[in-house]
């Protein structure tokens, strides 16, 4: 027991001097998560709702009263423009929506861009105002109820998301770029000479990278609680028990790309190659429902879905552990294929 217990101590002990020597490893795990984290909490800090931005043509005389009515919602910004003016302002995105008077008081010709939101939204908050304007009464009385509470802002949803892309880039970034160094070095070479077994050598990696995922996690989720309200609903060993298996998943991942790698250039390559679609299709910054339903089981598939869906079920919503069983189902398979392959066809030299 002595010499293994001696030997992955060692290994181990190496791993973080490793990471502590250069500093932009200690910026990329720690300092920009968090500035990310911030600047993004900014950008779409809770503030009052945006009013739309609309033009009249003046085409007609009864163009002011259609200024005079649309003028009667606070929610929107109405100005009056010639016909060239309101067609440039479409144009170029000054204004969402442009109201033509049409040939007569009663028949305005809304023009907008259906493909824009904003622009749906402008076309039926317009449409509200004229029908008031012209005397409409609507037969039943609602009551809005505005909600503004932690787990329903856009920085509630990013963090998780953030907390999933630095779970992935440590376990590929982490394990894969730095044994295809020692590999391009020739360190493995000597390494293999050494009474160190192969379990030594890649254990020495999971439990540093495990370590330091610890305090990445601590450091992340404690400053958005801090500085932002992020709900943490969910139990510590629950989200612990996610971000566990995902750092797994994703360590399994980078050894494999790592596993027959000779050069820094390749390793990162591929390592791209598999982490910009993830970045894109597994919902770090949007949902990832907004992909067509036939790609979605090919993105419910990738680990960095199960990690972000898992965190935010947990985190937001307060799932227990039972129910996230198809996420775990999705990052155990990565597990035991990553490793499983990477074993088998791992190169010392």
């Amino acid at each position: 027991m002595g010499e293994p217990t001696s030997s992955l101590r060692e290994l181990i002990s190496v791993r973080f001097k490793e990471f502590l020597r250069e500093p932009e490893a200690i910026f990329w795990s720690f300092g920009f998560p968090i500035l990310l984290a911030i600047g993004l909490g900014i950008a779409f800090r809770s503030r009052p709702p945006e009013k739309a931005h609309v033009a009249v043509a003046a085409t007609a005389p009864w163009a002011d009263t259609l200024v005079a009515a649309l003028r009667v919602d606070s929610a929107l910004v109405v100005e009056k423009v010639s016909s060239d003016s309101a067609r440039q302002a479409l144009i170029t995105g000054r204004v969402a929506l442009v109201v033509w008077p049409g040939g007569s008081p009663t028949t305005p010709v809304y023009q907008y861009d259906d493909t824009r939101p904003d622009a749906r939204i402008a076309a039926l908050v317009v449409n509200d105002a004229v029908q008031r304007g012209a005397g409409r009464k609507d037969p039943v009385q609602v009551t809005n109820r505005e909600v503004r509470e932690a787990g329903s802002r856009y920085i509630d949803f990013v963090v998780p998301g953030l907390l999933g892309m630095s779970i992935m880039g440590g376990g590929i970034w982490g394990l894969g770029f730095s044994i295809v160094d020692q590999r391009r070095k020739k360190l493995l070479k000597r390494l293999v000479a050494t009474p160190m077994s192969r379990a030594e050598f890649l254990a020495s990696y999971l439990i540093s990278r495990l370590v330091m995922l610890t305090i990445e996690v601590a450091v992340l989720l404690g400053a958005s609680i801090l500085i932002f309200g992020v709900p943490l609903r969910g139990s510590v060993l629950a989200i612990a028990a996610i971000i566990m298996t995902s750092a797994l998943a994703f360590g399994g991942l980078g050894l494999l790309i790592a596993a027959r790698s000779q050069t820094v250039e390749g390793a990162s390559g591929l390592m791209n190659l598999i982490m910009l679609p993830m970045w894109v299709l597994s919902g770090v910054f949007f949902s990832s429902e907004n992909f067509p339903d036939v790609v979605q089981p090919f993105i419910k598939a990738l680990p960095l879905t199960a990690t972000n869906d898992a965190l935010r079920a947990s985190m937001l919503r307060g799932e227990a552990l039972a129910t996230l069983w198809p996420e775990f189902a999705v990052l155990g398979v990565w597990i035991l294929v990553c490793f499983g392959v990477a074993l088998a066809i791992f190169r010392w030299r």
